[in-house]
C-alpha cells in the first residue's frame, strides 16, 4: 500500500471507526458472523491485497487464472476442480503449499513478479454444485479487495450469478466483469449482444457499468487473446500503487457498510417487536380485567343455582311445619326426637349434600377458568416470535428465555398446584369463614356438614319451643298456631341468614383466589415487562450511535474516493 501523510491520516481514523464499529456490534449483541466480519475488516488493512477471481465452476475460473498468470499453477477440467480456496502469492518455491487458520483455504506460493503485492484468490463455484463450495465462497468475499467476476459467452449472466453479483454488491466490492469462451462467438455483432447483455445486468444490480472484458483463456494458452491483452491494461491501471490504495481502503469500509445497515436493520425489527409486545402487555391487562368480569358473571349464576337449593328447602320445610304442627299430630309431637329425625329427613333431605356438591361445582369452575386463561397466555406469548432479522441475536435470545421463563412458571404452577389442591385450600378457607356463621363446628366436617348443623339447630328451636308452649295448657287452641307461625318465620331467618354467609364467604374466598390467580400473572410476566423497557431504552441509544458512525463512515468513504 502507498503510505503517504494523507494515507496514514485515513488509515488511523478507519482502524478507530472499525474498533468502534466491533465494539457497538459487541454492545447490541449482533449475530456472532457480523462482529467476525467487523474484526477481519480490521485485519485486511494490514493484508496484501486479495485480487479475488470467482463464478460458476463451469466457467472456467482456473482455465482463466493459470491464463492470466502464464503457467498451470491450478489443475483444470470439466467437473469442479477447486473445493477449497486457494490463495496464490509470490514466491520462490513453485507450487508450494501452505496451511492456513481455515481448513479450507490453502496458501499456494508461485515465482511470478506480477503478484507481489497481491494476492490472487480462486474459489470454488458459485452455482451451488456443492452447497459448502459455495459457502466458502460467499464467506471469502467480504475480504476481497477487488473482484474478477467471471462469466461464460455460451450463457452469461445467469441467475444464480445475479444473486452472486447482489451479494458483491452489498459488500460495495469493485467489480470487474470478465466473459470467458469469447471463442464460442463467431460474429463481432454476437460479441456486442452478449457485451450488452452483460453490461446491463450488471448495472441492473450494481447500480453503475463496471468494466466488461470479453476473453477467451483456452486461446491465450495457445498463443495469445486479444481480450486478455484488455484485461491486463485494465487490471494494470487498477492494481497500480494509487489505485490499489484507494481500493485496499474502500474494502473495509464497504464491509463496514454493510455491517452497520445491517445492525440498523435488526434494530429497527427489534423496536418493532418491543412495539408489538408492549401493546399486547396492555392488551393482557384489558384481558385480564375481561377475565374478571366474566368469572363474576358466572359466580352469580353459581351463587343463584345455590339460592334455588335454599329455596327448595325452605318449601320443604314449611310444608313439614304445616304438616307436623296441628292438633292431629298432637302425640307426634310429644316426642322432640322422632320429630326432629322426620325434620332432617323430609325437609333437610339432602340440603347439605347437595351444598358441598354445588360449592365443589363452583370451586372447580372457577380454578379451571384461571387456569385456562393463564395457559392461555403462555401459549398466546411463546407463539410470538420476532422476525428473522433479529434472529441469533442478543435481543432474540434474552426475549426468548424470557418468554420460556413464563410459559415455565405455568408449567410449574400446573404441575405443583392442581385443581383438586387450589379446590381443599378454597373448602378449608370457606369452612372456616362458616364456622362464624354457624358457631361451635368441628374443624374439617365440611360446608355441607356445617349447613346441616346450622339447620340442625333451627330443628331443636322450633321443636324445643313447641313443647315448651304445650306445658302452657291456658293457651288452649292458640298454642300451635302461634307455634307454627314462629318455627316458619325462625326458619325464613336462618335461612335468609345462611344464604347471606354462604354468599359472604363465596364472593370473598373466590375474590381471593382471582387475586392470587392476578398476582401469579404479573409476577411472571414482570420480568418481560421490565426487558421490553429496558431495550426500549438501549435501542433509542443505539439508534444515536449508529447514527454517529453512519457519519464518520460517509465521510471517510468521500476521502477515500478522492484518493482516485
Amino acid at each position: 500500500m502507498l503510505v503517504s501523510d494523507r494515507v496514514q491520516d485515513i488509515l488511523t481514523r478507519e482502524r478507530t471507526l472499525l474498533a468502534d464499529l466491533q465494539a457497538f456490534l459487541e454492545t447490541q449483541g449482533a449475530p456472532p458472523e457480523a462482529v467476525d466480519y467487523a474484526r477481519t475488516a480490521t485485519r485486511s488493512l494490514d493484508e496484501v491485497f486479495l485480487l479475488v477471481v470467482v463464478g460458476e465452476f463451469n466457467a472456467g475460473k482456473s482455465s482463466f487464472v493459470n491464463a492470466l498468470l502464464g503457467a498451470s499453477v491450478l489443475p483444470e477440467g470439466v467437473t469442479p476442480t477447486t473445493d477449497r480456496i486457494y490463495v496464490l502469492v509470490h514466491g520462490e518455491k513453485p507450487g508450494a503449499m501452505e496451511p492456513t487458520r481455515d481448513p479450507f483455504v490453502s496458501r499456494l506460493t508461485y515465482p511470478l513478479p506480477s503478484l507481489e503485492g497481491v494476492a490472487l484468490v480462486d474459489t470454488p463455484g458459485t452455482n451451488a454444485i456443492i452447497r459448502q463450495h459455495q459457502a466458502l465462497t460467499e464467506g471469502f468475499l467480504p475480504r476481497a479487495d477487488l473482484v474478477l467476476f467471471l462469466t461464460s459467452a455460451d450463457r452469461p449472466f445467469t441467475e444464480s450469478e445475479r444473486q452472486f453479483l447482489s451479494l458483491a454488491a452489498r459488500w460495495g466490492r469493485s467489480v470487474i466483469m470478465v466473459v470467458n469462451k469469447s471463442d464460442l462467438l463467431e460474429t463481432q455483432a454476437q460479441k456486442a449482444q452478449v457485451r450488452e447483455f452483460v453490461e446491463a445486468g450488471a448495472r441492473g444490480v450494481l447500480g453503475l457499468t463496471p468494466p466488461v472484458l470479453l476473453i477467451s483463456a483456452r486461446g491465450e494458452q495457445r498463443g495469445g487473446d486479444p481480450g486478455f491483452h484488455a484485461l491486463r491494461e485494465v487490471l494494470k491501471l487498477r492494481l497500480s500503487d494509487t489505485e490499489r490504495t484507494r481500493l485496499k481502503l474502500a474494502s473495509p469500509l464497504g464491509t463496514a457498510t454493510e455491517i452497520l445497515s445491517g445492525e440498523e436493520i435488526r434494530a429497527h425489527a427489534a423496536r418493532q417487536t418491543l412495539g408489538e409486545d408492549v401493546a399486547i402487555l396492555r392488551d393482557l391487562e384489558g384481558q385480564r380485567e375481561r377475565h374478571r368480569e366474566t368469572m363474576l358473571g358466572e359466580l352469580d349464576g353459581q351463587l343463584n343455582r345455590m339460592g334455588r337449593l335454599l329455596s327448595e328447602f325452605e318449601v320443604r320445610a314449611d310444608k313439614f311445619i304445616d304438616a307436623k304442627l296441628t292438633f292431629r299430630n298432637l302425640r307426634g309431637l310429644l316426642n322432640s326426637r322422632d320429630l326432629e329425625d322426620a325434620f332432617r329427613r323430609e325437609a333437610v333431605a339432602d340440603l347439605p349434600d347437595a351444598i358441598d356438591r354445588q360449592f365443589g361445582t363452583m370451586i372447580d369452575r372457577f380454578v379451571e377458568a384461571n387456569l385456562h386463561f393463564w395457559e392461555d397466555v403462555q401459549a398466546f406469548l411463546i407463539r410470538r416470535q420476532p422476525s428473522n432479522e433479529v434472529a441469533r441475536t442478543r435481543f432474540s435470545y434474552d426475549r426468548g428465555a424470557l418468554l420460556e421463563g413464563i410459559a415455565g412458571s405455568a408449567r410449574d404452577h400446573l404441575a405443583t398446584t392442581t385443581e383438586h389442591e387450589l379446590g381443599r385450600q378454597l373448602s378449608r378457607d370457606a369452612e372456616d369463614a362458616l364456622k362464624g356463621a354457624v358457631g361451635g363446628l368441628a374443624g374439617g366436617i365440611g360446608i355441607g356438614a356445617g349447613i346441616g348443623a346450622l339447620i340442625g339447630a333451627s330443628a331443636l328451636d322450633f321443636t324445643g319451643g313447641i313443647l315448651a308452649g304445650l306445658t302452657l295448657g291456658s293457651l288452649g287452641l292458640f298454642v300451635l298456631p302461634n307455634k307454627r307461625v314462629q318455627a316458619q318465620r325462625g326458619l325464613r331467618q336462618k335461612i335468609a341468614t345462611l344464604r347471606a354467609a354462604l354468599e359472604q364467604i363465596v364472593r370473598r374466598e373466590f375474590e381471593r383466589e382471582q387475586e392470587r390467580a392476578d398476582a401469579r400473572l404479573r409476577d411472571a410476566i414482570s420480568p418481560y415487562t421490565r426487558f421490553t423497557e429496558q431495550e426500549q431504552a438501549r435501542l433509542a441509544g443505539a439508534e444515536v450511535r449508529a447514527a454517529q458512525l453512519r457519519v464518520t463512515l460517509e465521510g471517510l468513504q468521500a476521502e477515500v474516493k478522492a484518493l482516485g
